[in-house]
């Protein structure tokens, strides 16, 4: 047995294995994810939501899958037809790419790579050719203005995201996504670290197009922003892909600020609780203000999203990048 196990054949159906355990649970995740918004919002707003198909409307993704499959594919006469085709088909990869090195308890990645930062702004960075692809080869302009501002928006926010978790990655010594979680058995980074805390927090909506930055998207003027062309199980995968991202920033978030899969203390009953649970509790906390934040805040204007995020979020994360910097070296705490 030991022998299959060490074979290339073995280490294939090993990753495989792997890659299936952490994935299924996503796109799950991903798909209750749909209907917990609807849930949540419905509850903010007094009334009911979904609550027809399934006991307590638990049926309602499958529902949706369905009715998006049944429909039909419409590619507009005037687009690029395998560019349209790939744009929605990209995005989603890239989602689910980025959950490689992503660490849901000590030991438990699929590559617990030394480099897991790089690999994540690498992916990350990517993300913007599936919307500028979508927006160039729906041959509209209310497709293309979308992508636009999506790209801008993605630019202006990643270079903020980049300063914050250069900061984080000052206090741990360390690119490797497990070795931020093991640093923080002492105090979670979000207490030391909270203007940096807010500011990554609020960037990730603006990574992902979440309200009050939902601007590629924006209805009142753009119709639907970037995938305004699309229908069916291309549309369907915008949508699953927007969700993913939402999963993959709020998994990075509680790596990187609130101790993985860390309990708050480290005591019982706290220990009690295996790690997988608390990082799926953390994550599920991060969501449930994604979603809060839609509920509550009206969509900011261009010129605000922008200013926000040069003049306001870049300054000031640089100034406590330097700042900690400073500290750590004069107080001797900086990680062997």
């Amino acid at each position: 047995m030991d022998d299959f196990l060490a074979s290339p054949i073995g280490i294939l159906a090993i990753t495989v294995a792997q890659t299936l355990a952490l994935l299924v649970p996503v796109l799950l995740g991903v798909a209750y994810l749909t209907l917990a918004e609807r849930k949540v919002l419905a509850a903010m707003q007094m009334r009911r939501g979904p609550n027809i198909v399934g006991p307590f409307g638990l049926l309602q993704p499958f529902a949706d899958a369905i009715k998006m499959l049944m429909k039909e594919t419409i590619i507009p006469s005037g687009a690029s037809r395998f560019l349209f085709i790939l744009a929605p088909m990209l995005l989603f990869m890239l989602a689910m790419l980025a959950w490689a090195v992503i660490p849901v308890n000590d030991g438990w990645a699929i590559a617990d790579i030394n480099v897991g930062v790089l690999y994540l702004f690498a992916i990350s960075s990517l993300g913007v050719y599936g919307v500028i692809i979508a927006g160039w080869a729906s041959n509209s302009k209310y497709a293309f203005l979308g992508a636009l501002r999506s790209a801008a928006q993605m630019v202006s926010y990643e270079v903020s995201m980049g300063f914050v978790i250069v900061t984080v990655l000052l206090c741990v010594g360390s690119l490797n996504l497990s070795e931020v979680v093991r640093a923080q058995t002492k105090v979670w980074f979000f207490i030391p670290l909270f203007p940096m805390f807010v500011i990554f927090f609020i960037s990730t909506l603006a990574e992902t197009n979440r309200a009050p930055f939902d601007l590629p998207e924006g209805e009142s003027e753009l119709v639907a922003g970037f995938f305004v062309e699309y229908s069916s199980m291309a549309f369907a995968l915008f949508f699953l892909g927007e969700y993913a991202n939402m999963i993959l920033m709020s998994a990075l978030t509680t790596i990187l600020f609130l101790g993985g899969w860390l309990p708050p203390m480290a005591i019982e009953p706290f220990t009690w609780i295996p790690g997988p649970i608390w990082f799926i509790l953390k994550i599920c906390l991060c969501l449930f203000t994604f979603i809060w934040v839609r509920a509550t805040f009206p969509r900011y204007r261009y010129d605000q999203l922008m200013r926000l995020g040069w003049k306001v979020f870049l300054p000031f994360s640089l100034v406590w990048l330097v700042l900690t910097a400073a500290v750590l070296k004069l107080a001797g705490w900086l990680p062997a």
